[in-house]
């Protein structure tokens, strides 16, 4: 990788052509590890490169903001980085998949399909709130396995591939310089000291799952909104333990899924299942995860 980019602290080259990646499940996965590790690091690098676009934009008085059909925001700025995450992932890795939130899907033959959101809280981002974030993921087969979540104007990126552990980085683009650390879950026990994160309560009222969130609120400690993909990596760093997301599309969490299960923790739909297509998403420590999943039932 350039000098862009931080790179993973894997230690795995050159052990074991065909090694396999074992699963926070306990089976192991079908992905070898010299398959995963080319592609992390350039996975770390275009995250990297795609979101020091969106700070181009960041802030500035015409970001080029209108509605899709579907009534969600976009920007210039997810455009501009989107295309920069297609060309160099597709650059670099011909036969694999892509599938974007504003390009749509371009299909592979590699098994291995890359599943990105350039701008994750594009309204927060519209407003120059800096929890925002660029999101890389692959899918191997049907299963997430690589993800980046990259927050350029707060320079802080957790990253992961399965086996291969997880990753905070922190400081990137700041006059004291980067500090690399391992991403893990807290060890909190108990609703009386927990940390809940939630999306907004128009999208759990739109969902139907208001009543959800009313259990969640009842239960922790200290409940905020800090939402998209910034409350998820709370819980990946230990600062929060639980993140709670009615509904979600697969580039919302693709990335999300290999971060948390390799950070200790788990990411599940609300039905429990290890999923970044289950159109929802909870984010846990290793202590709350089964009461977690329960009270979404």
């Amino acid at each position: 990788m350039g000098s862009d980019a931080s790179p993973p602290p894997c230690g795995t080259r050159g052990r074991g052509a065909e090694r396999t990646a074992p699963s926070a499940s306990g089976d192991r996965s079908a992905a070898p590890v010299t398959s995963l590790i080319p592609r992390l690091d350039r996975a770390v690098a275009v995250a990297r490169a795609a979101g020091q676009e969106t700070l181009r934009w960041f802030g500035a008085h015409d970001i080029g903001l209108r509605a899709k059909e579907n009534g969600t925001p976009v920007t210039a700025a997810d455009l501009a980085a989107e295309e920069i995450l297609r060309r160099d992932l597709l650059g670099a890795f011909a036969t694999d998949g892509f599938l974007g939130e504003e390009s749509g899907a371009h299909p592979g033959t590699s098994g291995f399909t890359w599943i990105v959101d350039p701008i994750d809280g594009t309204k927060a981002f519209a407003r120059a709130v800096p929890l925002y974030g660029t999101l890389v993921g692959l899918e191997h087969e049907g299963r997430s396995v690589i993800g980046v979540a990259y927050f350029p104007a707060l320079g802080e990126m957790v990253y992961a591939a399965h086996g291969l552990g997880a990753h905070w980085v922190t400081g990137i683009g700041s006059r004291g310089g980067e500090v690399r650390r391992r991403a893990a879950v807290s060890g909190v026990a108990r609703w009386e000291e927990a940390c809940f994160c939630f999306t907004s309560l128009a999208g759990f009222e739109g969902a139907d799952r208001r009543l959800l969130l009313d259990r969640f609120l009842s239960r922790a400690a200290l409940s905020r909104g800090w939402s998209d993909c910034y409350g998820h990596m709370l819980v990946a760093t230990g600062r929060a333990e639980v993140m709670l997301d009615p509904r979600l599309a697969p580039w919302d969490c693709a990335a999300l899924v290999p971060i948390l299960e390799e950070a200790g923790g788990s990411f599940t739909d609300l039905a429990g299942r290890p999923t970044h297509r289950g159109g929802s998403g909870l984010s846990t420590n290793r202590s709350l995860r089964d009461d977690a999943i329960s009270m979404c039932r």
